[in-house]
């Protein structure tokens, strides 16, 4: 199962980085002990492994299996080149894969850590003899490594301050509180989702201290929800409070802005059962209970700004390092609420594209290779979409090529009804003259140029189309390619040619628009010609 093997379950819950001559038989074998009773997974090199000169592969595997790293800084950790570099190496998982670095200085200064002073000047002095030439600018690196990890939340020992067993009491309570936060189901078949989702976990700037909103946009079904969750796995363990609003269009359309701004309170703070009579009553409470805590919010399938105004306002309504995603439809509200980091979500590659199908509809990677035409008529049918893939490829679970070939030319004279009413929720979404335009350009003139559909639309409707286009790009129903051609996605194209279709089925006549040669000619011939508009 290797193209989807990315998942948000880690071998090990926590890896402990430590200097052995030091700790070993004393605070981080402690440490291991009271994790390891605690329940919690905890991996610890034997002594073996620390013999050679560098890091062992099966060492590095470890720290990128483990969902927390904690480095133990003792007097003499700098001394030893090895723990240098797997510090160096723990802090480019924490960078590049998101994950969570709990520093513990064992009766050391943070500040001693941090600008190299101490114990662990006189390491540098003796690593700068050593490593005069220093090719690799290793010096640089570690240097750079431990004033990155000294900024970074963790625990502070001072012999004679407090007792050892409470410290490592304090600690284990810590970690046990950030392994044992609920995940959320991401995909049954992640498929290309890794990429994806570390691209957004950059726009996100964790390691910074402010507040940081990120938008993800694109067509229903292309996977922004299944993005956001997966996010939010990554990350979920390094806040103080979560929430993720699942369909906030729906559920504010049925239940109303106030109940919104309810569970986002509930949930982030786990205090349930609060009650608001109006949003304005609503906005003081969580600006007053949230704005020191650090939180991960995040808000799926947005679809009106008073949505947002309702439930995140400004980033002084949270505290320092809080992160909020916003996934929607509409490019454009994330424009107009200020949102600058944004990632628009496309369909798969060919290759992801064939091993979602293959997963969901074989549930394997291997596949009867007389099957290979098939699936790579589906794959240039859905054009990538996640949701249609799925859709299909559990449809076709255990058919034989024949039924494939029949349902997918079923399938291309009346599209799944599952996946349209996905996709027209945006084609609702839109102004009465928005959609006639949408109609217009998906029944007939996709691949045309955007100068030429502008004059004719415009002519035609007797009002100027630029403003109406824009909301279609917006909302990700049309593109512009590098060409000025006007596009669109087979399937929104397939979904504006259903709903003119369902206008009357058995008489083209009498439909606003006709695209398909035959109709055309078979009106004319009555003489009934309604040919593109009424």
């Amino acid at each position: 199962m290797s193209s989807v093997s990315f998942s948000y379950g880690w071998k090990y819950d926590v890896f402990l980085s430590f200097r052995g001559s030091d700790t070993r038989h004393g605070f981080t074998g402690h440490l291991y002990k009271a994790l390891r009773d605690k329940g919690i997974h905890t991996f610890i090199d034997d002594e073996e492994l620390q013999r050679g000169e560098e890091i062992a592969p099966s060492l590095l595997k470890a720290i990128q299996e483990s969902r927390i790293a904690i480095p133990v800084f003792s007097q003499n950790y700098a001394s030893s080149t090895f723990c240098l570099d797997e510090l160096v190496h723990i802090l480019s998982c924490f960078k590049e894969k998101g994950r969570l670095v709990l520093p513990v200085f064992y009766d050391v200064d943070p500040s001693h850590v941090r600008h190299q002073r101490g114990t662990y000047q006189e390491a540098f002095n003796t690593h700068k003899q050593r490593f005069f030439h220093d090719h690799d600018n290793k010096l640089h690196k570690w240097r750079n490594a431990l004033s990155q990890v000294a900024d970074l939340s963790g625990y502070h020992f001072k012999h004679g301050s407090e007792n050892e067993y409470e410290f490592i009491g304090k600690i284990v309570k810590g970690v046990s509180q950030k392994v044992n936060c609920s995940l959320l189901h991401v995909a049954d078949y992640p498929v290309g989702m890794e990429s994806r989702m570390l691209q957004v976990n950059s726009l996100l700037n964790i390691e910074s201290g402010g507040v940081h909103m990120v938008g993800i946009y694109g067509i229903g079904g292309v996977g922004k929800t299944t993005i956001a969750r997966a996010i939010y796995n990554l990350i979920a363990d390094q806040f103080e409070g979560l929430c993720f609003l699942d369909n906030v269009r729906e559920n504010s359309n049925k239940h109303g802005l106030v109940h919104l701004q309810e569970a986002l309170l509930s949930k982030s703070t786990g205090e349930y059962g609060m009650k608001f009579g109006s949003v304005n009553e609503g906005i003081p409470v969580i600006k007053h209970r949230l704005h020191s805590k650090k939180v991960l919010l995040i808000l799926d399938d947005v679809d009106d700004l008073d949505q947002l105004r309702a439930t995140i306002g400004g980033t002084d309504w949270f505290g320092s390092g809080s992160k909020i995603i916003i996934t929607t439809r509409d490019r454009h509200l994330l424009i107009c609420y200020g949102i600058k980091s944004t990632y628009e979500v496309n369909g798969l590659n060919k290759t992801e594209a064939l091993d979602l199908l293959r997963w969901s509809a074989f549930k394997t990677e291997k596949v009867d290779p007389c099957y290979r035409n098939i699936l790579n008529h589906v794959v240039t049918y859905t054009s990538g979409l996640p949701l249609a893939l799925e859709v299909i490829g559990s449809t076709m679970f255990r058919k034989s090529i024949e039924e494939w070939e029949s349902a997918l030319d079923q399938y291309k004279r009346i599209p799944n009804k599952k996946i349209q009413d996905i996709l027209r929720v945006s084609f609702y979404s839109l102004e009465e003259k928005e959609q006639k335009i949408f109609l217009d350009i998906a029944c007939c003139f996709k691949g045309y140029a955007l100068t030429y559909v502008k004059d004719i639309l415009s002519s035609h409707h007797g009002f100027r189309t630029e403003y109406g286009i824009g909301v279609l790009i917006e909302k990700s129903l049309i593109k512009i390619d590098a060409c000025g051609r006007v596009t669109l996605h087979d399937l929104i194209e397939d979904m504006g040619k259903e709903i003119v279709r369902k206008e009357s089925e058995e008489e083209p006549g009498k439909r606003s628009r006709l695209w398909c040669p035959e109709d055309i000619v078979e009106v004319l011939e009555e003489n009934k010609v309604r040919l593109l508009w009424n």
